[in-house]
């Protein structure tokens, strides 16, 4: 196997050798790493070539990764910096001043807002769900019966005139009534002499 064939990566008889090593405790990583540091006879130039490449690739990732750090300052200065923070800050004191102002003003308001907002609604346990239902129907039948009598409290001055007109209705009617009764018996007794 000749040497430039080999890739930069390829797991050769040797590196498995020291691997095993290392796992074993017989020599330290950094025991190989001086020894290959050292231009010594004993590793190919190869492996330095690819241990510099490695080096070179390991710096430029850093750099990148400094630079995206330095991109991403730069986006976020705005939100970062004291300059911006201290103009927010004041604003946030100017309207806490504002609020404290007003609930001076509003006691009514202090003491809404000083109430706990947890808790204040009790919640309903699912076995007791179908007697809310029911009780919301006798509610609505209870506002709706309650509609109509304050309609006929309110219309209750003009019930005097309502009921004179009932009564004349029902006299009226009483001698329709009776006009057809007498009509009707009218008629029986034409039918019956005629027979």
């Amino acid at each position: 196997m000749l040497q430039w064939d080999l890739s930069p990566f390829s797991v050769t008889p040797a590196v498995c050798l020291l691997s095993r090593c290392v796992s074993r405790d017989v020599l330290s990583q950094e025991e190989i790493d001086s020894a290959s540091s050292r231009l010594s006879p004993a590793f190919s130039s190869h492996l330095h070539e690819v241990e510099q490449r490695i080096r070179t690739q390991r710096q430029l990732d850093q750099l990148q990764l400094q630079t995206e750090l330095l991109l991403t300052e730069k986006k976020n200065a705005d939100v970062t910096h004291c300059f911006y923070l201290t103009r927010k800050f004041r604003m946030l004191q100017m309207f806490c001043g504002h609020l404290q102002d007003l609930l001076k003003d509003q006691s009514g308001l202090r003491q809404r807002l000083m109430r706990p907002l947890g808790r204040t609604n009790l919640p309903v346990q699912a076995h007791m769900h179908r007697f809310v239902v029911d009780l919301v129907k006798v509610l609505l039948d209870f506002i709706e019966t309650l509609e109509e009598k304050l309609n006929s409290v309110r219309c209750s001055p003009s019930t005097g005139d309502h009921l004179a007109q009932l009564n004349s209705s029902l006299s009226q009617l009483l001698s329709h009534v009776s006009e057809v009764e007498s009509l009707s018996d009218h008629v029986l007794q034409t039918k019956n002499h005629s027979a």
